[in-house]
């Protein structure tokens, strides 16, 4: 085998663990967030006397959280199609969009935590209110690494470029800031419009 040969048969073995791992990474995730949806479906009544999320929850506000987590995905999905092609300066204008997209979602819900501990609905509470806190709050704690993640790799393309292994972190980003889009739709739908519901 020549060297030539060795050194792309190294690289595609790596793309192939780098791969794998990620996936592993996204399904254990997700089995994190199964048990947390089951831990509130469960605990959804049990309030113990105190408020519901009929009384809790600001529907206009989770809206606005919503789609400003929804646009972040196409912006995401823009700043893929740059990186396909390419454009840093389109890449960049893209992924900086994400970003302030995602931090406003974060300041709602933050603001929407702090509201809600004013009101006395803090965590410890009740058993809804622990799983309330756990389920999303764990989501938002996965957004906040994910800009992050995301400076990181406006970072590195403007440092090194489009490189096959910067191209696979950004795939990989963008991977699972979509996951997070997909897990915040069915936290709206069954925490949200359900405990508005019960």
């Amino acid at each position: 085998m020549t060297a030539a040969t060795l050194a792309h048969d190294e690289l595609y073995q790596k793309r192939i663990r780098t791969g794998f791992g990620f996936w592993l990474f996204i399904l254990s995730d997700m089995v994190i967030f199964s048990c947390l949806f089951a831990a509130h479906a469960v605990l959804a009544t049990r309030t113990a006397d105190g408020p519901r999320g009929a009384e809790l929850f600001d529907l206009t506000n989770v809206a606005f959280e919503t789609a400003f987590l929804l646009a972040s995905s196409f912006t995401c999905g823009l700043a893929s199609i740059a990186a396909g092609e390419r454009s840093r300066f389109w890449f960049q204008i893209a992924m900086a969009v994400t970003c302030v997209l995602g931090l406003a979602f974060l300041a709602l819900e933050i603001r929407e935590f702090a509201g809600m501990i004013e009101r006395g609905a803090g965590p410890t509470r009740s058993a809804f209110l622990s799983s309330f806190y756990a389920l999303v709050g764990c989501h938002g704690v996965h957004v906040f690494a994910g800009i992050l993640w995301l400076l990181t790799m406006m970072a590195q393309v403007q440092a090194k470029g489009f490189r096959p292994d910067i191209q696979r972190r950004n795939l990989c980003f963008a991977l699972f800031w979509h996951a997070l889009d997909i897990i915040w739709v069915a936290i709206f739908s069954i925490v949200y419009l359900l405990g508005v519901a019960l």
